[in-house]
C-alpha cells in the first residue's frame, strides 16, 4: 500500500511541475532558515553544560543597593568570600575563586606568544571538568608558581603537548613551571582561556583581596547533592552583613553556570534577560518560516482542490476510505517534505560557512551526528504533518456523488481558511519588515548619535614590560610622529569603564551612605584627545601643583551629589581630599542601555595601563609603522599590540549587529517565500478564470480593470494583514527598544514604509500572472466553447 501511495505522489508531482516547483522550494527555503536557526540555537543552549558537575556549579552574584542609584547586580566579590562560604555554609561542596582574565606574555627562549588566562583556587579542574591531556586535576595547581596550559600554547612553545615539567616566562620577569596541559576550550564555554595559575600567587601579589570591602574576584561553589537552591539563596541573602564581614548593603544569590551564557542583563526590573531573548526570539522566527511555508502548501493544495475532486470521487466510489485517502495525501505531503529537506540540507552545508562568518561561530553541520538526523528529520515531519494535513483532511470529505456531477466549488468556509492563511503570510511578512527597519535605526542611531566622545582615528596600546619605566620618554616620542595629533593615557578605556568605588565623600552626603561611582585615572591631555566636552571649571593643568589632589566630575556625578555648583566643592576619594576643578559633560562609558553613569576622573599617571594616541585622518599606517619603531625601541621584549577605539565600540554592539543581519536575511527569505504562495494562488486564479476574462475582453474590458479585477481580492488581504500587523509590530518594537537608555525613534514613516513595501511585494507578485491573463487572446481561451 505504502509502495502504491508513494508512485501516485511521485506522478502527482511530475504533472504539475509549477506547483511543485513552488511547493518543493517554499518548504526547502524556510527549512533551510529554520536548521540553521536551530543549529544556532542549539549551539546557545549547549553553552557550560560539558561539565560533569553540571547542575551542582553555581556562580555567586552579588545585588549591591544605593540610595539615590539603581540597582547593581554583578559577579564581582570580596577576595575571603569563597573561603568563607566553604567554611560557614554546610551546603558548599567547593567554592573557587577566579580573576578577571588576563591578557599575559609567556616566553620560552627566543620563543614568546600572548595568552588569555586566570588565576583560579587549585581545586578549578575538579570542579570544572575542563579535560587534562597530562595532570593530575588534584594536583596540577598545588604548587606556587605552577601553570596549566593549553595544548595549542603548548604546541606553539614545545612542538608538542608532553610540556609538563618545562618552563614558561610570565611578562619576561617570575618563570612558571608547565604541572598540566589540557585540550583547549570549547567555543562553547563561558569561561575562554589558554592558561590557569594558582590563585594563592595572586593572593600574595595583592593585599587589597583580604578585605571584605574590596570587591574584584568572581567566586564559584559546587553544591553538595539535594540541594534547594531556592532556599540556599535565601539563606546567603545577608550572609556579607553576618559576623565581621563589614556592612556593605549587598544581598547575595547564586546563579547556574549553565545560565550564565544566555541569562547575563541583571539591570533592575529586568527578568530573564540577556541572550536567551534572541534565542526565544529566533526560535519563533525559525517557527514562523515554517509555517509561512507549510501555509504555501495547504493554500495551493485546497485552491488545486477542483484538480483533484474526480481523483477523490473514483477512488471513494470504487471503495477507497476516507482514512485512506488522508494517509495518501499525507504521504504525498511527507514525501514533497523529505525532498525538500534534502535540498534544505544541501543548502544548509552551502550557506553555514557564510552563516557562521555572519555570527562569528564555528556551528558544524555533521550528519553523522545522531541528534542532529533526529532533529532534520523532526523538521521534515513536522513540516508534512502541518503541511498536509489540512489538504488531506479536507480533500478526503468530499462526496463522490457530487463531485462525478461536475466542477466542485469551495464553500464559504474553505475560502475564508484560505484567505486567512494568506492573512497570516503577510501579518508575519509586515511584522519582519518593521523589526529589520527598526533594528537596522536603532544600530545607525547608535554608530552617528553624539556619545560624548570622539572614537574615530584613536589607537590604543597596552601599557606593558619596560613602558611604565619609560612611559615619559615613549610618550615624548609618540607625539613627535608626524600624524599623531594628541598622545594621553589612562587605566581603562572610556567606552568601558568598569572600576568603580562607593568610598567617595562630598559635602552633603548622608552619613555612612554607600553610592557606586566610577574613576578613572588619567594623564594631562585625556580630556583633549578624547574630545571630551567641560561643562565648568577646568582641565588638569601642569601649571597647578596640586591637581593630583583635585578631581573632575561628570554631569551624572554631580545630579547624584546634588551639588548646584560643584566647581571649588572638597571632595574626598579614598582618604584623598581635594576640591573639584572641573566638570565634564556625560560621555558614554559602557553600553547604551546601561546609561549615563557618575564618574570621578583623577589626574594620576602612574596608575594608567592604556597608552591613546589620536592619529590625523589618512595617516594611520604611517603613524602606526613608527609607533612600532618607538615601543620596540624602549619595549623589545614585549610585541607590539594595539587596538582602535572605533572597532571597541562596533564589539560592544556585535550581538545587536548580528541580530540586525540575522533578521534582514530571515525577513527578505520569509517574504519571497509568501510571495511564492502568492505567486502560485495569483496562477491558480488566473487559469480558474480564463474563459471568463475571455469574455469580459471580448465585451470590451480594458487590460487594466482585469488586472485590478484579479489583484483587488488578494490586496483587501495584504490590506487586513497590515490593519492586524502594524500596531503589534508597534508594540513590540517598543518593548525592544525600551532596553536603550539612548533609543531612536518609532516614527510614522516606519511603518508607512512596511504598508507600501508588502503592497509593492504583493503587487509585483501578483502582477506576472495578472497581466499574461489580461493581454491573452480570448480566442485561445474561448476555443472550446
Amino acid at each position: 500500500m505504502l509502495k502504491n501511495y508513494l508512485k501516485i505522489a511521485y506522478r502527482n508531482l511530475l504533472r504539475h511541475k509549477v506547483f511543485s516547483l513552488i511547493n518543493v522550494l517554499g518548504l526547502a527555503l524556510g527549512m533551510t532558515c529554520s536548521i540553521l536557526i536551530l543549529l544556532w540555537v542549539q549551539d546557545e543552549l549547549s553553552y557550560d553544560r560539558f561539565h560533569a558537575n553540571t547542575g551542582k556549579l553555581y556562580r555567586v552574584m552579588g545585588t549591591q543597593h544605593y540610595p539615590g542609584a539603581d540597582d547593581l547586580t554583578t559577579p564581582a566579590g570580596p577576595g575571603r568570600l569563597g573561603p568563607a562560604m566553604e567554611e560557614e555554609l554546610p551546603e558548599v561542596e567547593d567554592a573557587i575563586r577566579v580573576t578577571w582574565y588576563m591578557n599575559s606574555l609567556f616566553s620560552n627562549g627566543d620563543k614568546s606568544f600572548k595568552a588569555v588566562g586566570y588565576y583560579a583556587d587549585d581545586s578549578f579542574f575538579e570542579a570544572f571538568t575542563f579535560p587534562l591531556i597530562h595532570g593530575d586535576a588534584k594536583q596540577v595547581l598545588k604548587q606556587p608558581k605552577s601553570i596549566v596550559i593549553s595544548d595549542s600554547i603548548a604546541q606553539k612553545f614545545f612542538g608538542t603537548n608532553e610540556a609538563v615539567g618545562k618552563m614558561l616566562k610570565l611578562n619576561n620577569s617570575e618563570s612558571y613551571k608547565v604541572t598540566g596541559v589540557m585540550k583547549s576550550v570549547p567555543q562553547n564555554s563561558s569561561l575562554q582561556f589558554d592558561f590557569i595559575m594558582p590563585f594563592n600567587d595572586y593572593l600574595q601579589q595583592n593585599e587589597w583581596l583580604k578585605e571584605w570591602g574590596n570587591y574584584g574576584i568572581l567566586t564559584y561553589v559546587q553544591l553538595k547533592p539535594d540541594v534547594d537552591v531556592a532556599a540556599f539563596n535565601n539563606k546567603i541573602k545577608l550572609f556579607l552583613k553576618q559576623g565581621d564581614k563589614g556592612e556593605r548593603d549587598t544581598d547575595l544569590f547564586v546563579q547556574a553556570v549553565e545560565d550564565m551564557h544566555l541569562y547575563s542583563d541583571f539591570r533592575p526590573g529586568k527578568t530573564n534577560s540577556g541572550l536567551v531573548m534572541y534565542v526565544q526570539l529566533f526560535s519563533v522566527v525559525a517557527v514562523f518560516i515554517l509555517l509561512i511555508a507549510c501555509i504555501n502548501f495547504m493554500n495551493l493544495a485546497t485552491a488545486r482542490s477542483a484538480k483533484r475532486a474526480k481523483e477523490v470521487g473514483v477512488r471513494k466510489a470504487i471503495g477507497a476510505s476516507k482514512q485512506s485517502l488522508i494517509k495518501q495525501f499525507m504521504v504525498e505531503s511527507v514525501l514533497i517534505a523529505f525532498l525538500a529537506l534534502f535540498i534544505a540540507a544541501n543548502l544548509t552545508g552551502i550557506l553555514l560557512p557564510a552563516f557562521n562568518d555572519l555570527t562569528g561561530k564555528a556551528v558544524q553541520f555533521d550528519l553523522s551526528d545522531p541528534s542532529l538526523i533526529l532533529l532534520l528529520l523532526g523538521v521534515a515531519l513536522f513540516t508534512g504533518i502541518v503541511s498536509g494535513s489540512y489538504p488531506a483532511f479536507f480533500l478526503s470529505s468530499f462526496n463522490p456523488a457530487v463531485v462525478l456531477k461536475g466542477t466542485v466549488k469551495l464553500n464559504d468556509r474553505v475560502t475564508l481558511f484560505r484567505k486567512g492563511l494568506v492573512v497570516f503570510q503577510f501579518i508575519l511578512s509586515a511584522l519582519l519588515i518593521v523589526s529589520t527597519l527598526v533594528v537596522y535605526l536603532q544600530l545607525h542611531f547608535i554608530r552617528t548619535t553624539d556619545i560624548g566622545l570622539q572614537r574615530e582615528n584613536m589607537v590604543y596600546i597596552p601599557i606593558e614590560g619596560q613602558m611604565r619605566e619609560r612611559y615619559d620618554v615613549i610618550k615624548q616620542e609618540v607625539q613627535q610622529i608626524p600624524g599623531v595629533l594628541a598622545v594621553t593615557a589612562s587605566d581603562n578605556n572610556p567606552l568601558t569603564l568598569g572600576s568603580n568605588t562607593s568610598d567617595v565623600e562630598w559635602p552633603g552626603k548622608v552619613p555612612g551612605a554607600e553610592i557606586l561611582i566610577d574613576y578613572l585615572h588619567v594623564d594631562y591631555g585625556y580630556l583633549d584627545a578624547h574630545g571630551i566636552k567641560l561643562k565648568d571649571g577646568r582641565d588638569f593643568s601642569r601649571e597647578f601643583g596640586t591637581d593630583t589632589a583635585n578631581y573632575i566630575i561628570n554631569e551624572e556625578a554631580a545630579r547624584l551629589m546634588q551639588l548646584e555648583n560643584p566647581v571649588g566643592q572638597p571632595l574626598k576619594l579614598w582618604d584623598v581630599s581635594g576640591q573639584i576643578i572641573g566638570v565634564v559633560k556625560n560621555f558614554q562609558s559602557r553600553k547604551m542601555e546601561m546609561g549615563d553613569m557618575p564618574l570621578i576622573i583623577k589626574l594620576a599617571p602612574e596608575n594608567t595601563r592604556l597608552l591613546f594616541a589620536r592619529v590625523a585622518p589618512g595617516k594611520t599606517t604611517s603613524a602606526l609603522a613608527s609607533m612600532e619603531d618607538v615601543l620596540q625601541k624602549h619595549n623589545p621584549a614585549f610585541p607590539f599590540e594595539y587596538h582602535f577605539m572605533d572597532d571597541t565600540f562596533e564589539q560592544m554592539y556585535r550581538s545587536e549587529s548580528v541580530i540586525g543581519e540575522l533578521t534582514n536575511y530571515f525577513a527578505g527569505i520569509a517574504i519571497f517565500i509568501s510571495c511564492l504562495g502568492l505567486f502560485g494562488l495569483a496562477l491558480f486564479t488566473a487559469e480558474q478564470r480564463k474563459k471568463e476574462i475571455g469574455v469580459r475582453k471580448v465585451l470590451g474590458a480594458s487590460v487594466s480593470g482585469i488586472v485590478f479585477m484579479l489583484s483587488k481580492d488578494f490586496l483587501k488581504l495584504v490590506l487586513l494583514a497590515n490593519i492586524v500587523a502594524l500596531p503589534l509590530s508597534w508594540y513590540l518594537m517598543n518593548a525592544w527598544l525600551n532596553d536603550y537608555a539612548v533609543r531612536t525613534e518609532l516614527s510614522w514613516w516606519i511603518f508607512a514604509i512596511a504598508l507600501l513595501a508588502t503592497f509593492a511585494i504583493a503587487m509585483f507578485t501578483l502582477s506576472f500572472h495578472a497581466i499574461k491573463t489580461a493581454v491573452a487572446n480570448p480566442v485561445n481561451s474561448l476555443r472550446s466553447e
